[in-house]
């Protein structure tokens, strides 16, 4: 994802601004881009904040899913929890979707492979090998030989016995 983070000249006492370039869906960024996360804004001290949030959920553990799938979330046990959130992704499915495919073509215009799958998120790196001297050529270490004898030979054309070393020759 693109995105623009200036630092003010006062940083880190202020914090930065940020702001992503690239459209996006999340609960945390704006439609124009910014972040909305406490440690980008001034700390605040508002006791009415709490008034606020508390009354938007009282009893419902999840009111806004479809056919009282939020009501079950909240009673079941087990594995029911998640057999609620497996039907409630079929059944409902995200609005952002093109947004997300629009996304991913950009970066793969970037050169970013975007990955899919479980198995596309835990690819495994070679570990490099510790054996360096298959890389080591015996010519290499000629060439730098040859290159400290030319710089000794310079030096030497430099020294003047006669010279005491106050400029005055």
């Amino acid at each position: 994802f693109q995105a623009h983070i200036k630092f003010p000249i006062d940083y880190p006492y202020s914090p930065p601004t940020f702001r992503f370039l690239t459209k996006m869906w999340h609960p945390n960024i704006y439609e124009n881009g910014d972040v909305c996360i406490s440690i980008l804004h001034p700390p605040v001290d508002d006791p009415q904040m709490l008034l606020v949030v508390l009354p938007a959920n009282p009893s419902s553990p999840a009111p806004a899913l479809p056919g009282g799938l939020g009501r079950a979330w909240g009673e079941g046990g087990g594995a029911e929890p998640l057999a609620q959130a497996l039907l409630t992704v079929l059944l409902c499915p995200s609005p952002h979707r093109k947004q997300v495919l629009a996304t991913k073509a950009e970066a793969e215009k970037d050169g970013v492979k975007v990955p899919t799958t479980l198995a596309e998120y835990c690819i495994k790196t070679k570990v490099p090998s510790n054996d360096n001297s298959s890389d080591l050529l015996y010519d290499d270490l000629y060439d730098d030989d040859i290159d400290d004898e030319d710089e000794e030979e310079e030096d030497a054309d430099c020294y003047d016995d006669d010279d005491s070393g106050n400029e005055e020759s």
